[in-house]
């Protein structure tokens, strides 16, 4: 830093505080006595410029949503919602969480076997881990990310000035010595993906958390955030890791299975994380809207959505591509949610030579870190007349080398 300061007739305070701001943008990252250096991608960098652009006449596989098919019309509860806010209309100062929602979401919660714990309404799951990062960590911090994991989890980490760490999965979840290594190399928080992680669909099991809650025990003053976003389209039962550390986060979203633009989730965790949060939100937005609150408690008072029907539907196009594909000897994954992971070893040109045989797929990049590449199949409007083309389509585009695994 004196160096550069005298090069650039500044003072080398000066040149600390560049290299700060530069830090806390997520445009450089430090490893401690290795130095400094630029990031691979600027943190304002999404990777959901990492796509394929669909041109007309092929079939989209890649964009990650829901079958609207399978998501309930929104009409009447938002009109009950409407005549209930007119009856007695919400106003500044009122209490931030609808009642009712509190109260069926705790039922909610204690079923499944969450601690108990003070709610906050948050506007969608990364929204929640946003606010949970921000309350716990400073600039420098690092995170240990699920790779393969969200594309906007790993933006989101480094845009708050935070540093990722990797750690390596498999269909039942974060695997337990990774998520170790990180610890003990100093991460101070762990973002997990219970159920229908994307992209691989991987589903915690109870014995790997097991395995995770007696790492999380040797690390109690870890940030631990759990992302619940595939509850309502999974058959799968939740085994979740909260309690396992003194500060906690669990993050419970609607969008999967009631709609992408209902953005709302249920966020609980140990008190102090769920003050701060609570804290913040009310010197921004102040509260989600408790129309939009309201109009979900219709929802699932009403049985909108039958929640076994969604997620077996999602299991039976998700079994029959994985079952097509194994017959003609490649290896995929997709144990609960709406998408399947297939290794592959050229991805640019396996997504290239689909979208050559009309068939878009997102491409593994937007979803990795230091994992091998991979190509993400939505199944979640695949029709039974098409597995057995698109599972043609893949075996032809990886040709005959064998697929590898990110195991």
């Amino acid at each position: 830093m004196r160096e550069l300061g005298e090069r650039l007739g500044v003072n080398p305070n000066t040149v600390a505080a560049a290299y700060r701001t530069l830090r806390e943008r997520g445009v450089i990252e430090t490893a401690g006595r290795r130095g400094s250096r630029v990031r691979p991608a600027p943190a304002t960098t999404g990777r959901d410029h990492i796509r394929v652009d669909v041109p007309e006449g092929v079939r989209d596989v890649a964009n990650g949503n829901p079958d609207p098919a399978l998501l309930p019309p929104l009409a009447g509860a938002f009109a009950a919602a409407a005549a209930e806010g007119d009856r007695a209309p919400v106003l500044y100062g009122a209490a931030p969480v609808e009642p009712e929602l509190a109260r069926i979401t705790r039922a909610g919660f204690d079923a499944d076997g969450v601690p108990d714990g003070p709610l906050a309404v948050v506007s969608g799951a990364l929204d929640g881990v946003e606010r949970v990062l921000a309350a716990h960590l400073k600039p420098g911090d690092t995170v240990a990310v699920e790779d393969p994991g969200w594309g906007r989890t790993l933006d989101l980490v480094p845009a708050l000035g935070l540093r990722t760490v990797p750690v390596g999965i498999d269909d039942e979840g974060p695997r337990a010595d990774d998520v170790r290594r990180a610890l003990e190399a100093g991460a101070r928080a762990l973002i997990v993906t219970d159920r229908a992680q994307n992209p691989t669909g991987a589903a915690v099991s109870a014995t790997r958390a097991r395995a995770l809650r007696s790492v999380l025990r040797e690390h109690p003053e870890v940030l631990l955030i759990e992302d619940d976003h595939g509850h309502g389209i999974v058959d799968l039962p939740l085994h979740p890791l909260a309690g396992a550390t003194r500060h906690w986060a669990f993050v419970r979203s609607a969008a999967k299975a009631y709609g992408p633009d209902l953005r709302l989730a249920l966020l609980t965790g140990d008190a102090v994380t769920v003050d701060r949060v609570r804290g913040r939100q009310r010197l921004g937005p102040g509260w989600v809207s408790r129309l939009m609150q309201r109009a979900l408690v219709r929802l699932w008072a009403d049985g909108a959505v039958d929640t076994a029907e969604v997620a077996a539907a999602y299991g039976r196009r998700r079994d029959a591509l994985i079952g097509a594909l194994d017959r003609r000897g490649v290896a995929a994954h997709g144990r609960s949610g709406m998408n399947v992971w297939v290794p592959v070893p050229d991805e640019t040109g396996a997504v290239a030579r689909l979208l050559h045989a009309g068939w878009a797929v997102s491409p593994g990049a937007r979803f990795r870190m230091s994992a091998p590449p991979g190509i993400r199949v939505t199944v979640s409007t695949l029709g039974d007349d098409e597995t057995e083309a698109l599972a043609d389509a893949i075996a032809s585009a990886l040709g005959p080398a064998p697929a590898r695994s990110y195991v």
